[in-house]
């Protein structure tokens, strides 16, 4: 659609359309989007971009990535992350990114999320988040940086105050990644870098090996991908028509929804136990 400037109807079905409830669709009736044809009006909105590819919602490196690169994700989201997340986070042979967020370094992350357009709050990974606007004209960038259990624990209880989280805006993003590890474990197109390397790895000092990646996994509106790096997001304002009914809810309040106590639990590794009326598996 922004391809050929034609206007593009969002019809709101899928309880993690994100997009749709930022636009102030109704997500409990799909239908009415259609009123949209009838009696709707038109909005100029931003489209991301990501190594030439389109996204409306947002880009996910590290973590998250990795977490939709496995076939379980699709079945169970909230138990496969749950799972996954803290050993990914805080584990052996760690994915590390480093970013450059305009003209400012952003170093040694474990997770990195790019949105089309800023966030209310860093809860958008878990569904929590909420787009304000869709025509700011910037990307908005959310990086975790953690060295260990206490840290994460330190993420956990004091949310997006933690000295680990960075919350940004940028109109470019650009991100390599390295991996930290045994050399004799990492195969396929990652090179082990040293004091001198063409790469630029550092390794000096560090008693680690420290392997600079040519491809890395990225997920794109949720959808999972790999790409070879540098990646590189940004921005296109306005350039994407969208046409909404003129009578719609409107874009909801953020309601925080991360469970910090459970989070808390994942991080020491004590077992988490089950909350009435939580179903697994959807939304998060």
């Amino acid at each position: 659609a922004a391809e050929h400037d034609l206007p593009f109807l969002v019809i709101s079905a899928g309880t993690r359309n994100h997009f749709a409830m930022d636009l102030g669709l109704d997500r409990d009736d799909p239908a009415r989007c259609l009123d949209a044809l009838t009696a709707g009006e038109e909005l100029r909105i931003d489209l991301g971009d990501v190594a030439g590819r389109p996204f409306v919602n947002t880009v996910s490196f590290g973590v998250y990535a990795d977490v939709v690169q496995h076939p379980e994700y699709r079945d169970a989201k909230a138990g496969t992350a749950l799972t996954l997340m803290p050993d990914l986070l805080v584990g052996e042979g760690v994915r590390r990114l480093d970013a450059r967020i305009d003209d400012t370094p952003l170093t040694s992350q474990q997770a990195l999320l790019v949105s089309n357009n800023a966030y209310t709050s860093p809860d958008v990974v878990s569904g929590g988040g909420r787009r304000p606007s869709l025509d700011d004209g910037e990307l908005g960038v959310l990086g975790i940086r953690l060295e260990g259990a206490a840290e994460a624990a330190d993420l956990a209880v004091r949310g997006s105050q933690s000295a680990g989280l960075t919350v940004m805006t940028a109109r470019r993003v650009e991100v390599t990644a390295t991996v930290e590890g045994d050399d004799e474990e990492e195969t396929g197109s990652e090179e082990k870098g040293d004091a001198g390397a063409a790469d630029g790895a550092d390794t000096a000092g560090s008693g680690t090996d420290v392997l600079r990646t040519d491809e890395i996994p990225v997920a794109v509106d949720g959808e999972a991908l790999r790409m070879p790096t540098p990646v590189v997001c940004t921005l296109q304002p306005g350039a994407l028509r969208v046409l909404v009914p003129r009578d719609r809810p409107g874009v909801p309040d953020p309601v925080p929804r991360v469970d910090w106590r459970r989070l808390a639990d994942l991080a020491f590794g004590r077992p988490v136990p089950d909350v009435p009326g939580r179903t697994h598996g959807r939304d998060d």
